[in-house]
């Protein structure tokens, strides 16, 4: 990671180079949604949205005022809709989710367990508008990516057992933060990229989890798209 580039900026970049052309994706509130920012050139993506959609499109440049009829995404941002796309109700929707349509969703994480269990919904305490979602989209996804920064202000998010409420068990694929990319197998975490400048000592110190390392262990690479 370089000192220009923020740590969310970092993820996004890295995780863009996961998805594949002709994917349909679900891009989660909040950093995921900057993965859509970075996508290569060749890769084009059929976005889909839990509020009903598929084919986001970018932000519109006229954006009507508060009041007035506008498309808003799952997070109540304004989007637009490209021609190929389509709309639809709730329950179309999270069918879609529910019934293994998507190829992937890329969600934020509160905290990851090493047997792939995701914590995201609430932090017992605080008010939070609702799980939307996440469930949903984390049993249904062919491949559950989690986006979150390594640590929350020196405290540990990678665990051995997750203390916050369960979002889904056992259903994470990859892990992506700023320092490593881990990913899942058959509930065994593994170690696949480490973040330029950062040793295998350093992740094992800020990370919980127990996790082996590949025999291909290698730098992490990132979109370069905007640099």
């Amino acid at each position: 990671m370089t000192q220009e580039m923020s740590a969310k900026e970092f993820i996004a970049r890295r995780i863009a180079l996961e998805l594949k052309d002709g994917d349909v994706v679900n891009l989660g509130i909040g950093l995921p949604t900057l993965v859509a920012n970075f996508l290569p050139e060749d890769v084009h993506l059929t976005l889909h949205s839990e509020n009903g959609f598929l084919g986001i499109g970018p932000v519109p440049k006229d954006i009507p005022p508060v009041g007035k009829p506008r498309t808003v995404n799952a997070g109540g941002n304004p989007c637009s809709i490209l021609p190929h796309g389509a709309t639809f109700d709730i329950s179309m929707s999270f069918a879609l989710m529910r019934g293994g349509h998507l190829d992937a969703c890329v969600l934020g994480g509160l905290q990851v367990a090493e047997n792939g269990d995701l914590a995201n919904w609430m932090v017992p305490g605080k008010n939070v508008p609702g799980m939307g979602g996440a469930m949903d989209l984390a049993v249904g996804a062919r491949n559950v990516i989690v986006a979150m920064e390594h640590t929350n202000n020196g405290e540990k998010k990678i665990l051995k057992k997750c203390t916050l409420p369960l979002t889904v068990k056992s259903r994470v694929s990859t892990l992506v933060t700023e320092k490593a990319l881990f990913r899942f197998y058959d509930g065994k975490m593994v170690l696949e990229e480490y973040a330029p400048g950062v040793s295998v000592d350093e992740i094992r110190a800020e990370t919980e989890a127990a996790f082996t390392v590949s025999d291909n262990l290698k730098e992490m690479v990132v979109s370069q798209i905007g640099l």
